[in-house]
C-alpha cells in the first residue's frame, strides 16, 4: 500500500477471484526458519565450522594383498590375506572389526528374519520361497578357515553374523601398523535366481553352458573407524552398502586361462594374458578416438562354445588409494576401450566387458557414456583421480572403484527400444558416477544412503542432460518428485532417516534428494552459486570421510547462502511444497477526488515511571542529572501502548496527513499503475520462493521471484501487492514446475481446471472463458 505521507485514495475496480481462505494453524511462527543449532554435531578439531576437514583431522588406512581362485565348476571363491592396518587415530585400538558381507546370504543372517511377511490368497513359488529363506542357504556365507598374525600365529578372533572382531595380541597405539592374515573360502550365490538376492555371485547362461561372475564384496575387509562414530560395525543385510577404509591392493585372481577378467585398478601381466593381436588392439586404444574392440564380438562367439579349458591362469591387479577392490570374470566376454583425457591431461581408459547378448546396446553406447560421465562429473566435482572406469554389462547395477556392473541386453533379434537404450546409459552413468560419490567423497552408505545415491542421482541427471539435449531423465526435475511428496504421511519418512528404516528407498534416497539438489541449483541460489560450492565440497572431501553436516556447513560456507530453512524442510522433514494463490484484488488510484485531510486520534499512555532500584540508588547517592525532569513532557515513542486499558491512557490528537505531491504529479506516478493485492496461503508446510507469471493484455509475460524469506514472519500466509503498469489478464505461480508443489490446481488465477487422465484422451482444447478482468471491460466497467 502507499505510504501514510503520500496518501492517495485507492478505490476497488473489481474483485478478480474470490476464494475461501484455508483454515491456518493457531501459530503463524514456528522454526521453519531457525537454525538447525543442536540438530547438527558440534564442530570441533577434526571437523570444523565451515565444514571443512579440522586441523586435526585423520583417518585410517588399510592395505591389501590377495590370492584367490576362482572354481567356475563348483561356483566357489577361496582367497588368503595379508591385511596391514595403520592406526593414524589418536586413540589406542585393542580390537579391529572387519566386514564378512558375503555372509548376508547365510542362513543366520539376520537379512532372512527382519522383513514381515503374511499368507495371500493366492501366491507365486518366489513368494513361499521366500516364506523360508534359510532352508535353501545352509552352505552360503564366509567361512573363515584362520586368521593368524604375519608369522602364522593364531589370533583370537569372533563372529558375528556380518562382522568379526579380531583381538589384538598387544594394543595399537597411535602411528603404529597392525599386519595379519585371515584365510577363508565361500561358495558364490546365482544372484538372478537366488532367494537371497544380491549383488555379486553368478548368472548362468544356459543356452551356451557359461557363467559371468560379478566377484564384489567378496574379501573380509575392515571397517572404518572414524572421529564421528568409533567403528561402523552395523550388520550388512543387503541395502545399506558400505563404509570402507583407504587404501592400496595387490590382487592376484587365479581363473580357468579361457576367461577374460575385469578389475579395479590396472593390469600388472596383461602382455602375458593376452595374445598378440589382442595387445596390438590394446595398443591402438590408447589413441583411438572412438572405442577399439580388444576381444571382439567374433572371437567371444567362438569362445563361448568352445571345450572349457582345465588350465589355469593368474591375472594381477594393483590399485592405489581405493577404498574397495571388485573383479568380473567371463569366457562371453567382448572388450572395447577408449581413451578421456582429463582437463589436467591425465589419462584415463574407459572400458565396457559384455555378453554378446548385450552387443548392440553396449558396443554403440556403453563406452561413450562412460567417458562422458568422467568428463561431465568431473567438471562439477574434481577431475577424475584413477586409470580406468569399466562398465560391465551383467544384468544388474552396483558400484565399486574403477568398476561397475549394469544392465542393457537387447531382444534375442538384436533389437531394442529406445527405452531399453534409455534405460542402460541411465545406469552407466549412475553407476560410474559412483567412483565420486562414494568412491571417492566417501561418504558412509551404511549410515545415509542418500549421502552417495541422492547426490550422485544430481549429477548423474546433469549428465543425462549434457548427454541428449531430449533425454528422458527419470529424476531430477521438481515436478517429478510431486507424486511421492504427496503421500500420506504416514507413508514418508525423513531423507536424513537411516537406510535400512527406510519405507520407498528409491523416492527418499534417490529422487527426493536430487530433487532437493536441482531445486537448489536452479530456483535457490542460482547454478553460478551452486557449482562453485558443490564442487568446493568435493575438493574438501576427496580421498576423506564426509557427514552431512560436513555437506550442508561447506554449502552455506562457500555460497553465502543460509540455506538452514531448506535443510530442515527437505532433508529433515515431510512437508510437500503446497502454495495456493487464493485471492486476488485490482485497484487503481481515484486520482479525481482529493483526500478529505483529517486528524488521527493517537491513544498515547501517560504514568509515571516505575521507580526501579538503579533510580532509587542515584537518588539515594545524590547523583547531580544533566537534565532536570520536564513534568510536562509526552515521551509518545516509549510510552504508546495501544493494548493499555481505558484507565491507564489519555487520548492525543495529533496531525497525521501531509500533502506531498501536485495533482499533475499524482496522475504522472500513479495515474496509469494498476495494483494488485495477491493473497497466498502455505497449505504443504513447506516454505519455498513464490515464482509468478504475469500474462498481460497486450499479450507479454513476465516473470517474477519472490524470495522465500516473505514468510519468515509468518509461516502460513501472506499478502503482497504488486504494481504493474499493464492490466493482467493472468496469473500462474510456479509456471516452470521448479518448487515441487504438489497441488497446480490452486496455482492460477483466473483458475484453471485442469484435466483428469481421462479428459486428457477426449479433450484437446479447455476453452477457459474470459477471465474477470475482460467481462469487467466488456461491461463497460472502468477505472
Amino acid at each position: 500500500m502507499l505510504s501514510t505521507k503520500s496518501k492517495v485514495l485507492l478505490s476497488v475496480l473489481i474483485l478478480l477471484g474470490s476464494f475461501t481462505l484455508h483454515a491456518q494453524n493457531t501459530s503463524n511462527h514456528a522454526n521453519k526458519f531457525e537454525q538447525l543449532g543442536p540438530i547438527l554435531p558440534s564442530p570441533n578439531l577434526y571437523r570444523s565450522v565451515d565444514g571443512a576437514p579440522g586441523p586435526k583431522y585423520w583417518q585410517q588406512r588399510c592395505d591389501y594383498e590377495i590370492n584367490c581362485t576362482l572354481d567356475t565348476e563348483n561356483q566357489r571363491l577361496d582367497g588368503e590375506e595379508l591385511i596391514t592396518y595403520f592406526n593414524q587415530s589418536p586413540q589406542t585400538l585393542r580390537y579391529l572389526w572387519l566386514q564378512l558381507d558375503e555372509s548376508e546370504h547365510a542362513a543366520d543372517s539376520d537379512k532372512q528374519f527382519m522383513e514381515p511377511s503374511q499368507i495371500k490368497g493366492e501366491m507365486s513359488e518366489q513368494e513361499l520361497r521366500a516364506l523360508n529363506p534359510a532352508s535353501e542357504l545352509d552352505k552360503f556365507g564366509h567361512k573363515i578357515d584362520a586368521v593368524t598374525d604375519e608369522t602364522g600365529k593364531p589370533l583370537v578372533y569372533h563372529i558375528n553374523k556380518t562382522l568379526m572382531r579380531v583381538n589384538l595380541p598387544e594394543p595399537l597405539a597411535p602411528g603404529e601398523t597392525f599386519s595379519f592374515r585371515v584365510k577363508w573360502h565361500y561358495y558364490l550365490i546365482d544372484r538372478i535366481n537366488s532367494i537371497s538376492w544380491g549383488r555379486g555371485g553368478y548368472e548362468y547362461f544356459e543356452k551356451d553352458d557359461n557363467y559371468l561372475f560379478t566377484i564384489v564384496q567378496w574379501y573380509p575387509r575392515l571397517c572404518v573407524y572414524s572421529d564421528f562414530e568409533g567403528w561402523q560395525n552395523k550388520q550388512f543385510v543387503g541395502r545399506g552398502e558400505f563404509a570402507l577404509t583407504f587404501g592400496n591392493f595387490v590382487v592376484k585372481m587365479t581363473v580357468p586361462d579361457d576367461y577374460m577378467v575385469g578389475s579395479t585398478g590396472e593390469c600388472l601381466n596383461l602382455q602375458q594374458m593376452l595374445d598378440d593381436t589382442q595387445l596390438e588392439r590394446w595398443e591402438q586404444a590408447q589413441t583411438a578416438k572412438e572405442p577399439v574392440e580388444i576381444v571382439t564380438l567374433d572371437e567371444a562367439k567362438a569362445l563361448e562354445k568352445r571345450q572349457k579349458s582345465t588350465q589355469t591362469k593368474t591375472w594381477i591387479f594393483k590399485a592405489d588409494n581405493v577404498r574397495d577392490f571388485a573383479w568380473t570374470a567371463s569366457r562371453k566376454f567382448i572388450w572395447d576401450a577408449m581413451p578421456h583425457f582429463n582437463e589436467d591431461g591425465k589419462k584415463v581408459m574407459c572400458m565396457s566387458y559384455y555378453p554378446k547378448e548385450a552387443y548392440p546396446i553396449y558396443r554403440k553406447y556403453s563406452t561413450k557414456a562412460v567417458a562422458h560421465t568422467l568428463e561431465v562429473y568431473s567438471r562439477y566435482s574434481i577431475p577424475y583421480p584413477y586409470p580406468a572406469a569399466i562398465s560391465v554389462e551383467a544384468k544388474n547395477g552396483m558400484e565399486y572403484p574403477m568398476i561397475c556392473f549394469n544392465p542393457g541386453r537387447a531382444e534375442e533379434d538384436g533389437t531394442y527400444t529406445k527405452r531399453a537404450r534409455n534405460a542402460a546409459i541411465t545406469v552407466i552413468i549412475h553407476e560410474v558416477g559412483h567412483n565420486y560419490f562414494p568412491m571417492i567423497i566417501n561418504s558412509d552408505e551404511r549410515q545415509w544412503a542418500w549421502f552417495d545415491e541422492g547426490l550422485n542421482t544430481f549429477v548423474q541427471f546433469l549428465a543425462e542432460q549434457e548427454f541428449d539435449n531430449n533425454y528422458d531423465s527419470g529424476e531430477g526435475p521438481a515436478h517429478m518428485i510431486t507424486d511421492y511428496m504427496s503421500l500420506p504421511k504416514d507413508q514418508l519418512e525423513p531423507i536424513m532417516t537411516n537406510s535400512e528404516n527406510i519405507v520407498d528407498y528409491f523416492s527418499n534416497a534417490y529422487r527426493k534428494p536430487a530433487t532437493a539438489l536441482n531445486i537448489l541449483r536452479e530456483t535457490i541460489m542460482g547454478r553460478e552459486a551452486f557449482d562453485y560450492a558443490f564442487k568446493e565440497y568435493c575438493r574438501r572431501w576427496a580421498f576423506k570421510h564426509p557427514t552431512p553436516a560436513d555437506f550442508f556447513r561447506t554449502m552455506e560456507d562457500a555460497s553465502g547462502f543460509d540455506l538452514d530453512w531448506f535443510w530442515r524442510g527437505w532433508f529433515y522433514g515431510i512437508d510437500p511444497v503446497d502454495i495456493s494463490l487464493d485471492q486476488v484484488n485490482w485497484y487503481k488510484a481515484d486520482l479525481e477526488n482529493d483526500p478529505i485531510k483529517r486528524e488521527q486520534v493517537m491513544e498515547v499512555r501517560k504514568e509515571k515511571p516505575f521507580d526501579h532500584i538503579s533510580k532509587r540508588r542515584n537518588r539515594e547517592e545524590g547523583v547531580k542529572f544533566a537534565v532536570d525532569e520536564d513534568p510536562e513532557l509526552v515521551d509518545f515513542y516509549t510510552t504508546y501502548r495501544p493494548w493499555e486499558t481505558e484507565d491507564s491512557i489519555q487520548t492525543v490528537t495529533m496531525q497525521m496527513y501531509d500533502e506531498t505531491f501536485s495533482k499533475r504529479e499524482k496522475k504522472k506516478r500513479f495515474g496509469n499503475k494498476n495494483y494488485y493485492e495477491l493473497q497466498f496461503t502455505n497449505k504443504g508446510g513447506l516454505v519455498m520462493p513464490v515464482i509468478l507469471e504475469w500474462v498481460f493484455e497486450d499479450g507479454t509475460t513476465e516473470i517474477e521471484r519472490i524470495p522465500v524469506e516473505i514468510w519468515r514472519k509468518n509461516e502460513n500466509q501472506f499478502t503482497k501487492v504488486f504494481v504493474k503498469e499493464k492490466e493482467v489478464t493472468s496469473i500462474r505461480l510456479d509456471p516452470f514446475k521448479e518448487t515441487g508443489d504438489i497441488d497446480e490446481s490452486n496455482n492460477n488465477w483466473p483458475v484453471r481446471e485442469l484435466p483428469s487422465r481421462f479428459k486428457v484422451f477426449k479433450q484437446h482444447k479447455i476453452d477457459a472463458g474470459l477471465n474477470p478482468m475482460q467481462k469487467a471491460k466488456k461491461k463497460g466497467i472502468k477505472p
